[in-house]
């Protein structure tokens, strides 16, 4: 059988502002803080995670907290994530609650097929609304301020740009084994529509070229890396032999606690990981009190007190 992803496993983007990002994706978008922690690699910084209602994989954004200047857009970045909700009625309520709630929007347009919304963060990060017509699952958070039937269902696509396609595209289709299915036009740039899995947004990538963009210049309001879903340990070791066999350079396998993941970079320089569905974020605290307080990986615990210490409160 051939090795296939099953989707979008998550996004992590930067904040430089800890306490309005916490505001904003709780309180306005309504997603639950599922995860509390910090960075592995930087135990100064946070790492929040918001999911769906039950932290399932393919629904979470999450956000390294940097002291950052903002992104300066460009190519070679993931440019826009998509977030998905059930129906044009979900849309013109999310059009009336973000207007409320003071956001910029754009107008609900049909892109690439599906209704879509555009709006960002206080901070810049671009996302967009998307009808999936309620396809897979959904677990809504029982304690949101947004309507079971409103909520964000999960993520998918994900955008990224590119200056030339022809590089990226053989990781890909031939390494990583997505399918390119379709083409459109928007802001001026060629779409290539890659999916993985069953397909549908919650499996699309969304490769944007547009070669008159300047460089992106990584920073608060960009994204880090985008995640893909592999099933289990087993398949993400097949993943990583895959990846050295066709010499793409990687991280090798890492030891996240929630997950386990490889990294690597495409061609233009967008930074991949495949992450295990598992173990789960409920791994280390009850499900029906995730990220109530701060998380650490067993091999951070001896040093709980001086992390703490470092970091600033999420309450001002």
């Amino acid at each position: 059988m051939t090795l296939a992803l099953k989707g979008i496993h998550h996004l992590t983007a930067i904040t430089a502002d800890a306490p309005g990002n916490l505001r904003f994706y709780t309180e306005v978008l309504g997603l639950r803080l599922v995860k509390k922690t910090v960075n592995q690699d930087d135990t100064s910084a946070y790492h929040l995670f918001y999911a769906d209602g039950k932290a399932t994989p393919g629904t979470d954004i999450t956000f390294f907290d940097w002291p950052a200047q903002p992104e300066t857009r460009g190519n070679h970045a993931v440019s826009r994530t998509g977030l998905r909700v059930a129906g044009r009625a979900s849309l013109d309520y999310w059009h009336a609650r973000l207007t409320e709630a003071g956001v910029a929007t754009g107008e609900i347009v049909e892109l690439d097929g599906r209704a879509s919304l555009d709006f960002e963060d206080p901070e810049g990060q671009r996302l967009r609304l998307i009808d999936d017509g309620g396809a897979g699952e959904a677990n809504p958070w029982d304690a949101s301020s947004v309507p079971a039937e409103h909520q964000i269902r999960g993520l998918g696509p994900i955008t990224m740009a590119v200056p030339d396609l022809a590089r990226t595209a053989p990781v890909l289709t031939e390494v990583m084994n997505m399918r390119e299915v379709r083409t459109y036009e928007a802001d001026g740039a060629s779409v290539h529509v890659f999916e993985m899995g069953e397909g549908g947004p919650a499996a699309e990538l969304h490769v944007a070229v547009d070669p008159s963009l300047p460089a992106a210049g990584q920073g608060a309001g960009g994204v880090h890396h985008v995640a893909f879903r592999a099933a289990d340990v087993e398949e993400l070791h097949a993943w990583t032999e895959r990846v050295r066999g066709f010499r793409v350079p990687s991280s090798g396998e890492v030891e996240r606690y929630y997950f386990r993941s490889l990294y690597f970079r495409e061609p233009n320089g967008v930074l991949f990981e495949i992450a295990t569905d598992g173990p789960g974020f409920a791994v280390d605290e009850p499900m029906e009190s995730l990220g109530e307080s701060l998380s650490l990986p067993p091999f951070l615990e001896a040093k709980r007190a001086q992390i703490e210490a470092g970091l600033k409160p999420l309450d001002r």
